[in-house]
């Protein structure tokens, strides 16, 4: 049996037992309550807890967008492992504060905190709708990297007996099936699942791309020969974009909104604290492995473009699995782990962005019981336009579509983080700040501009939204 015969046959017993989890996971649901649906009713374990979140933060963008710029960048990509930690600092100004709150207001959605912290109607209302816009725009934005990342790694790793369209749709519709059969518990329990089999499969792609490379100092010496731009200590340009990215990936990622709900859906407090414990090591144990794919890369596949080098994981895949026997089955293992966690990231973001949509945009309540219908519907929208998208927009690379959603995402930092510290702030103000720095990331992107010496320009609208933020609130006291 060839490697492409092997992984198609393994795909669909995987998608089987997919089936089986989300069809368990109706059975124990307890009502048809959005809280139940969206959030498993509040009882998600620390074992659980952890590897949704862990499965969910390391997606498509970490497993194919990650090893491409670091083909492309060379070892300043190393820089990835830091922005990750980045994430887990950043949780501590959120969680302590956020989640007894949640607890005790009974939140389901981001926008329950604007509710509560800036009021039901006017100014607090318009807040309320400008945040859940922005995650909006940024959870399809995601979902939408997660299809094409799908669709890449289906085609590569079978050999085109599943192509690129046949991936996105296939893969596509498995997702919507089990997250609107099972909600958020069958979301939670297909990540645990999903999130053991990528660790594994990266430790074991990891330990044999270092086998074969001879050690660390062999695979720098192959990269340097190349390549030897990829070894060089980067420029103060480059060091200033390291700061920019740590800033952007770090503020921007805490507020994911399938993060957020995690934080509400843990069973309590303590689980929450061993939850994020374990998850500081988790960096060290993807991000490093992911980077180190991308650099044994540079000298196996010389000239590779743009585009191209997203698909370094499955060409590695391909290349480990021509060893044939042990080789070849455990080369399909990291093809399902890395599938498992591009399809935890999408199953995520859809169950995210169907609750956003229904209750913060929407309007409707926890309470309604029309609630979790038209979120499944929304998701059910949601799908079916971002998997055309993706079979459209097809030579697009991640890693320019994780930075997009990064610069509209940092904008509804002052919403969180900040309100969330400080009692002077305004809501108007708020407003006023998110729409110029949503505009200043917009107009970059429109003429072009990804950054300014280095710096995200995304990272400097959230500079002068703050200031906005801070100057509006201010006045607004002083005239009060």
């Amino acid at each position: 049996m060839s490697f492409g015969e092997l992984g198609t046959a393994a795909l669909f017993v995987y998608m089987l037992a997919l089936v089986g989890i989300a069809e368990i996971a109706r059975r124990a649901r307890r009502d048809r309550s959005a809280s139940d649906h969206f959030l498993a009713g509040r009882e998600l374990s620390t074992f659980v807890l952890l590897l949704t979140l862990y499965a969910t933060a390391y997606s498509g963008n970490s497993l194919l967008g990650y090893p491409g710029e670091a083909y492309r960048r060379g070892f300043s990509w190393i820089m990835a492992t830091g922005f990750m930690m980045s994430i887990i600092v950043a949780f501590h100004a959120l969680v302590p504060k956020l989640r007894p709150v949640a607890v005790a207001r009974g939140f389901v959605t981001p926008g329950d905190w604007i509710r509560f912290r800036f009021g039901e109607g006017g100014e607090g209302r318009a807040l309320r709708v400008v945040i859940a816009t922005l995650m909006a725009l940024a959870l399809s934005n995601f979902l939408f990297a997660q299809l094409k990342a799908l669709g890449e790694m289906a085609e590569q790793v079978t050999g085109g007996i599943v192509s690129y369209e046949v991936g996105v749709i296939l893969l596509a519709t498995m997702v919507l099936f089990y997250e609107t059969l099972g909600g958020m518990r069958a979301v939670a329990w297909t990540d645990a699942a999903q999130g053991l089999l990528m660790m594994v499969g990266l430790m074991a792609l990891g330990g044999w791309l270092l086998m074969g490379a001879g050690g660390f100092a062999e695979l720098t010496r192959g990269v340097a020969q190349a390549r030897p731009d990829a070894v060089l200590v980067p420029p103060v340009r480059e060091q200033l974009n390291w700061a920019s990215t740590i800033l952007l990936m770090g503020l921007a990622s805490v507020l994911y909104p399938q993060a957020i709900q995690r934080i509400f859906a843990a069973k309590d407090g303590r689980t929450l604290r061993r939850t994020f414990a374990w998850m500081t090591f988790m960096p060290l144990t993807t991000t490093l492995v992911v980077t180190l794919i991308g650099l044994a890369a540079i000298p196996r596949f010389a000239g590779l473009a743009d585009v191209e080098a997203d698909r370094v994981m499955p060409l590695l895949l391909g290349e480990w699995s021509a060893v044939g026997g042990w080789a070849m089955a455990v080369s399909v293992a990291v093809f399902l782990g890395a599938l498992a966690a591009i399809m935890s990231t999408a199953d995520s973001v859809l169950l995210s962005l169907g609750s956003l949509v229904a209750q913060d945009l929407l309007g409707h309540s926890e309470g309604d019981a029309r609630t979790t219908a038209i979120g499944k519907r929304v998701g059910v929208i949601a799908m079916a336009g971002m998997a055309m998208l993706a079979l459209w927009a097809r030579e697009v690379t991640l890693w320019g579509v994780i930075e997009l959603k990064m610069e509209l995402l940092i904008q509804c930092v002052p919403a969180f983080l900040l309100a969330l510290h400080w009692k002077g702030q305004s809501a108007r103000a708020t407003i006023w700040g998110a729409v110029l720095g949503t505009a200043i990331a917009v107009l970059g992107l429109f003429f072009g501009v990804k950054r300014f010496g280095g710096i995200h320009v995304g990272v400097i609208g959230l500079a002068l939204n703050l200031a906005v933020v801070w100057i509006g609130s201010r006045n607004r006291f002083r005239a009060g």
